[in-house]
């Protein structure tokens, strides 16, 4: 493995500037209301931090000095990413930051949680395990899988503010005692080695600036035997970057969730046997025969819907609840309610979405690339 340029922690400046941004919010009822309050100062410093990666930098002119640039800023465009993004995550999805398949009349929260419960199942989890998930949003997957598996677990994350979601949500459902959450970057992890028995990341690995590199981590702070399981963002090998139309995809898919650097599927096989890993399972569960794709709530495809209650979820996602979005955003920017940039982040994440689904249409994406591993005794 290449070297990979390490960006230098400073979690003072970090939870300053959380503080400062996100103020009392994080207190605050999930989504909507959660965008009120910002400091305008600090929003807008968070997006022109963010969005000086993507301004201008259209897929016909990508250069990889420019990727080569937003990797040697992985963590700062991360954290900023989600001090944007995360209460547009809640509004629009919920508290798990991550899709799903579904299954025939399938609620959406119900084939969230099942999600999450199959990767359970897959690891092996068992009552009392030390377990590290890293990347860990507001820990939704978290409370799900510790209240499934009854393990204990660790969330990584170099977002403050999520981290004081994570931990008041864990309060709320009485779990504080089975979880924790820590700050930290996890391409250089400050746990000892060999400290958990099993490691899961669910879409959070795609942030790193090298596969290897994070891989290589957990393999350090997993325990001999222990397992590591991820459900990865990969390109797939269909996928061709000579191709301006799936370089536009992959492009729009990066800016509008965070991404330095989204690679293939081989690249990412690869890399975690490149860590030392034994690959014990891999297969993209995007192909799974599935009554309804993974992408469905995304397309605003009311003929897929599970349940009464998903109407709403994916009624934001059709062109006319991300239009209403739009300009109910724009107004509160207007009158002052909400900081400026919500609706230019709003708008990133719906470009996004449709990059999505028409990468998941033309099997060009997978966010659901599953590698089950284990570190040998």
């Amino acid at each position: 493995m290449a070297p990979i340029a390490l960006e230098q922690e400073d979690h003072s400046r970090d939870a300053a500037f959380a503080k400062a941004l996100h103020g009392k919010s994080a207190g605050v009822r999930g989504g909507f209301m959660s965008m009120m309050g910002k400091d305008p100062v600090a929003q807008k410093a968070a997006l022109d931090e963010y969005f000086k990666h993507w301004d201008n930098k259209d897929a016909g002119t990508e250069t990889q000095e420019t990727r080569e640039a937003r990797k040697a800023e992985y963590a700062t465009l991360t954290r900023h990413y989600y001090n944007l993004a995360t209460d547009l995550y809640e509004y629009g999805w919920g508290t798990s930051f991550h899709f799903c398949r579904f299954a025939y009349g399938e609620p959406f929260n119900q084939a969230i949680a099942r999600h999450e419960h199959y990767l359970a199942h897959m690891m092996g989890l068992k009552d009392g395990m030390k377990v590290l998930d890293v990347g860990c949003g507001v820990g939704g997957p978290a409370r799900e899988i510790a209240k499934f598996a009854g393990v204990n677990i660790v969330g990584l994350n170099n977002n403050d503010y999520q981290i004081e979601r994570a931990t008041r949500y864990a309060a709320k459902e009485g779990l504080s005692s089975q979880l924790s959450f820590t700050k930290g970057d996890f391409m250089q992890m400050s746990f000892p080695a060999n400290t958990f028995d099993a490691v899961y990341a669910i879409e959070a690995t795609v942030h790193a600036p090298s596969l290897e590199g994070v891989y290589s981590q957990i393999y350090r702070v997993l325990k001999p035997g222990g397992v590591f399981a991820v459900y990865e963002w990969l390109m797939t090998d269909a996928y061709n970057n000579d191709n301006p139309k799936h370089r536009e995809i992959r492009l729009h898919i990066e800016q509008g969730d965070g991404i330095s650097n989204m690679v293939k599927v081989s690249e990412a096989i690869a890399a975690i046997k490149a860590a030392g890993f034994v690959l014990e399972h891999h297969e993209d569960l995007a192909d799974r025969p599935d009554s309804r794709p993974w992408y469905y709530p995304l397309a605003g495809n009311f003929r897929m819907i599970g349940s009464f209650g998903d109407v709403f979820t994916v009624a934001r996602m059709t062109k006319l609840g991300r239009g209403t979005i739009h300009k109910l955003v724009g107004l509160l920017e207007t009158v002052g309610i909400a900081s400026k940039g919500t609706q230019k982040t709003a708008d990133s994440l719906a470009k996004a979405a449709d990059a999505l689904v028409a990468g998941g249409e033309q099997k060009l994406f997978t966010p659901m690339y599953l590698m089950v591993a284990r570190k040998p005794q």
